[in-house]
Formats: structure tokens, C-alpha cells, sequence
């Protein structure tokens, strides 16, 4: 049985606003008071009818989140921590995929549906930032962007990473590091950071930039890591370390290394980017990179909720996420 608040007043001998006005915080309620309807709603085990609401309010209760590939472990992730955080709020949370094409991405911006969603946050690959311009919908982006636009957005400093990371290798004594994952398009706005991070750390050493050394990829996929790996193996390159863009490209990397009978990270050092669960358990286990992915998630439906509560002139926010290096058995 579904108790009401009338149910809930009735046992607590007050009013159904009394009531109301404990349920949505009001401060201005007795103590013995507030005790009594707090003890009535433990009895009863009530729960405030969220959809009601929301409804009052002219919202629905639901956020999207939308991202290029679900089956990519960053965002799967990514998005267990986005509800989590959306729950705090009492949101429900539809997850949509674009594969990354403008035009996919184009119908999340506009909302999935008419009056479906209260607001969006999304994973952008291809959209530019004019395609967001004069769109209602209160959101939030996410990712390696350098133009946000009218939006809120937050990331992390892809580029003082990348250069920390490459300078990790460099002080164990690798000179000759490969970065996997270099992307040549405009939606490969994270991996030229990151190759800027990795050009700047070679700088800082005094190691020149061999061209050679940087494989490009299609994508950042497992089988990617692996196809670029051997590539490299097959050519004059011969590297002692390789720095991935993405811990499932290094998952391939591992993959092939192995396959040519070379031991990591002996013969080999390997790092990626992301602290992806599966990183912590491969044989080796990964040095990575890792994003704060929690703090994303809580800052971005923060940000979301600041613009639902009001906030709907005020500039757009850039917030950086914190992140660490973490090294494992790859590269130790």
C-alpha cells in the first residue's frame, strides 16, 4: 500500500501542509514537530510522490545524458556515476548514444522529444558550438572541446596530463615512446591534446619528436591499440614505451606486445588514459591516467541543476576536473 501525506499527517496528528513543509525542508517547523511527522514518515514508510512533483513544477523529473558509444568503459562508467549523482536530485536519467555523427548529435541537443527531458548532458564528438546556439534546453557538456559555446562544460587539463604521463615514461628511462591514438579530424579534439601534452614533455627532455613514433587510429578501440601496435613493430620505429590516448587502446597494445613475445614493461613500458576497471585487472596491470570521473558527474548534474533552479542567464562555466597519475605493473 502507497501511503499519502494525508496518511502520513493523520499518524503524526498535524497537517497535510505541516507535513509538506517537512517533506520539502521548510526550517520554519518546531522541533517537536518536525520529530513527530519525521517518526510518522519512518512508520509509514512514505515517499513523497516524485512524478506529483515534478509535474507542479513543469518538469519531468528526467535528464538525458547522451554519449558517442555505450559500450566504451569510460562512459559506461561515467554514466553509472552520472545517476548516482542525478538521484541526490531525485532525477531519473535516459541515456541516449549518437555514435559520435553530427547529426545524431544534433537531435540529443535538441532534446529527446518535446517536454521529455528537463535537461541534457552530453558527450559531444562533431557537433560544433554554433549548432548549440538559440537551443533551449538546459545542458551541460562533457569532454576535450575548446569551444563550449553557450553551454556550461566541464573536463579535465587533457593536455597537462598527457605531458605528465609522458614524462612518467621519460623518467624511467624511456626515450624511445610512441603515442597511439594521434587523431587528424575535427572530432579528434582529446587526442591533439593529448599529442600536445606528449610533444611538449619530449620538448622538456631535450627528446626530439620522431614522427615515426605516433600512430594514428580510426578509433579508440582495443582492436585499434592492437593494429597500430604492430604497425609499429613492423616498421623501423622499434619503441621502448607506448602511450596510449585510451586504456583500451593500451588493452590492445598489451595484446600485441604479447603476441611478438615481448615482456612488459621490460622490454616495453605501457600506459594509457582513463582508469578503466578493466585496466586493474589485465596481466599486467595498467599505468594510466585517471580522471576523477565521479567529480565529473557530480559537477556536471550540479551545474544542471543550477540552471534548472534559475540560473538560466548567467554566463557559461568552464569547471576543470581534477586528475592523477596512476601507476601500475605495465610500467614499474
Amino acid at each position: 500500500m502507497r501511503h499519502r501525506l494525508k496518511d502520513v499527517a493523520e499518524r503524526a496528528g498535524v497537517s497535510v501542509k505541516t507535513v509538506s513543509n517537512v517533506v520539502n525542508g521548510y526550517q520554519h517547523v518546531r522541533p517537536d514537530t518536525r520529530a513527530r511527522v519525521e517518526a510518522a514518515i519512518a512508520e509509514l514508510r512514505y515517499r513523497p510522490n516524485l512524478s506529483a512533483r515534478n509535474l507542479r513544477k513543469g518538469r519531468t523529473g528526467v535528464i538525458a545524458l547522451a554519449v558517442p558509444e555505450l559500450d566504451v568503459p569510460y562512459f559506461a562508467e561515467l554514466a553509472r556515476h552520472v545517476v548516482a549523482a542525478a538521484a541526490d536530485h531525485g532525477w531519473t536519467v535516459l541515456i541516449d548514444q549518437t555514435g559520435g555523427g553530427r547529426e545524431r548529435e544534433k537531435v540529443a541537443a535538441a532534446g529527446v522529444g518535446d517536454h521529455m527531458i528537463d535537461g541534457l548532458i552530453f558527450s559531444p564528438l562533431s557537433l560544433p558550438a554554433d549548432d548549440l546556439v538559440g537551443l533551449e534546453l538546459p545542458m551541460v557538456l562533457l569532454g576535450e572541446r575548446t569551444d563550449h559555446g553557450p553551454a556550461d562544460h566541464v573536463m579535465i587539463d587533457n593536455v597537462t596530463a598527457a605531458r605528465e604521463m609522458t614524462a612518467h615514461l621519460i623518467g624511467l628511462g624511456r626515450r624511445r615512446i610512441a603515442a597511439v591514438g594521434a587523431q587528424h579530424t575535427p572530432e579528434g579534439a582529446g587526442a591533439r591534446l593529448r599529442l600536445a601534452g606528449y610533444t611538449a614533455a619530449l620538448a622538456a627532455a631535450g627528446i626530439g619528436y620522431d614522427e615515426r613514433l605516433v600512430a594514428a587510429t580510426p578509433a579508440w578501440h582495443r582492436a585499434d591499440g592492437a593494429a597500430a601496435v604492430r604497425h609499429l613493430l613492423a616498421s623501423d620505429a622499434r619503441p621502448d614505451a607506448v602511450f596510449c590516448f585510451s586504456d583500451t587502446l593500451a588493452l590492445g597494445a598489451l595484446r600485441a606486445l604479447h603476441e611478438a613475445g615481448l615482456r612488459v614493461p621490460a622490454d616495453v613500458a605501457v600506459a594509457g588514459f582513463d582508469d578503466i576497471e578493466d585496466g586493474r585487472f589485465s596481466v599486467p596491470t595498467l599505468t594510466t591516467v585517471s580522471p576523477d570521473k565521479e567529480r565529473i558527474a557530480r559537477l556536471a548534474v550540479d551545474l544542471l541543476a543550477g540552471r534548472l533552479a534559475g540560473g538560466w542567464d548567467a554566463p557559461a562555466r568552464e569547471v576543470t576536473a581534477p586528475h592523477r597519475l596512476t601507476p601500475r605493473e605495465s610500467t614499474t
